[in-house]
């Protein structure tokens, strides 16, 4: 495969930036569509970067954008270690244009085995330390998590999600907390809708996401308001209240 490098334009969640890549790493960004994404190759060298575009000011700047990264060697699987995760923000308004994820193997002959459950590690910065004018001013490290349906914590970005009989899925865009406090991995569904699948559902991980056999999830409590797991017998869910 060529090593020589060509400009192109890879995609992030808030913007895109124009690079120059190999063959490999144009390979790693193809998702299976026409566009090319930032995310599944990992960090650039910022001197290989012309341009970058931030949807949040809707502008387009020479340049490279900040790229800040960290190295948790948090394990997420047996045998899989998430190494290095960063992101590439706007030099203007502090905005990520695109998050990544880099996973290592421990032992690279072996195979990656059940995933490990997920506790959330949400860093937050006590209110009254912060003036309203610092906030946008803040790290992603320092960042004040407001809450919502799904707060981001960690991901697994870019890798394609099969069921128990091999169907794909969708393909994973980041590991989240559901309204009910619950670890779901956050998933772009084939038709391009966004939608989430419980962490304990998920067998393996490893090039891509398998998941267990569902006919083994009790559903018979689940309230399709909430989706939260009552018990088998609940006439009224304990969480929302809906008739199940």
């Amino acid at each position: 495969m060529s090593s020589e490098l060509r400009l192109k334009k890879l995609r992030g969640s808030g913007g895109y930036i124009m690079a120059s890549v190999t063959d490999e790493q144009q390979v790693k960004g193809n998702l299976g569509g026409p566009d090319l994404f930032l995310a599944p190759i990992g960090r650039l060298d910022a001197k290989l970067i012309t341009k970058h575009f931030c949807n949040t000011c809707e502008k387009e700047f020479e340049g490279s954008p900040k790229i800040e990264f960290e190295n948790p060697n948090e394990e997420v699987a047996e045998n899989l270690i998430l190494a290095e995760k960063g992101q590439y923000i706007c030099n203007s308004c502090n905005a990520s244009i695109a998050e990544y994820r880099d996973f290592k193997k421990q032992d690279e002959a072996g195979e990656v085995g059940s995933a490990k459950p997920l506790e959330p590690q949400i860093q937050s910065i006590p209110q009254e330390n912060i003036a309203p004018q610092q906030v946008a001013e803040h790290t992603p490290h320092e960042t004040v998590t407001q809450p919502g349906p799904v707060t981001s914590i960690t991901s697994i970005e870019g890798k394609v999600i099969f069921d128990e009989n091999a169907n794909k899925v969708g393909t994973a865009k980041q590991v989240g907390i559901d309204s009910t406090q619950s670890m779901v991995l956050v998933i772009t569904k084939e038709d391009g809708a966004e939608g989430s699948i419980p962490w304990n559902s998920i067998k393996k991980i490893g090039q891509v996401v398998l998941l267990g056999n569902p006919e083994k999830v009790d559903q018979s409590g689940k309230c399709p308001n909430c989706g939260f797991g009552n018990k088998e017998d609940s006439k009224f869910c304990e969480e929302c209240g809906n008739k199940i």
